[in-house]
């Protein structure tokens, strides 16, 4: 199986892409679709066509995006959540079901603990992908999430096996 975690962010959006043979993870690429300044409609048209081209060169059988937490700044959460949805547009235009988490809820997974910071997310997503270049801090929160979805769809799917 194939996954693509993503990381939505206006400026920077994070996308890793890794297979999945059973418990077993493989990296197969990672990097950060970014925007210029310039006006919002501009910028979520620049996310979109770099995703979508991102996309249909790795053809991922699967994604999942982190979750939009809302913080004291309402503006720029509304700004998080449009490039939220593109994140979820191209995968859904493709056909394919888009997982959610929350960000405690993908370190949880990643890292075994939910209040985990950037840097061990990091040092754990290098320890599940051996000998990894990651493309920066978004990057490897896509590669987290990914995993995070990568695990609990195993997961998932053992329970299917064992009631159905």
């Amino acid at each position: 199986m194939r996954v693509m975690g993503l990381d939505p962010g206006l400026r920077a959006m994070g996308w890793g892409v890794i297979d999945v043979s059973g418990s077993r993870l493989s990296h197969v690429a990672n990097g950060v679709c970014k925007t210029s300044t310039g006006d919002l409609g501009s910028r979520l048209v620049s996310l979109f066509d770099q995703l979508s081209e991102i996309w249909a060169t790795y053809a991922p059988e699967t994604a999942a995006v982190e979750q939009t937490f809302v913080n004291k700044d309402g503006a720029g959460t509304l700004k998080l959540g449009q490039a939220r949805g593109i994140a979820m547009l191209v995968p859904a235009r493709a056909g394919v079901a888009v997982g959610e988490y929350a960000p405690n809820a993908v370190k949880k997974a990643v890292v075994g603990v939910g209040h985990a910071d950037k840097r061990q997310v990091e040092h754990m997503v290098r320890m599940q992908l051996p000998g990894i270049e990651i493309a920066g801090p978004d990057a490897a929160d896509a590669l987290a999430i990914a995993i995070c979805h990568a695990h609990l769809a195993e997961s998932a799917q053992r329970m299917q096996r064992v009631v159905g």
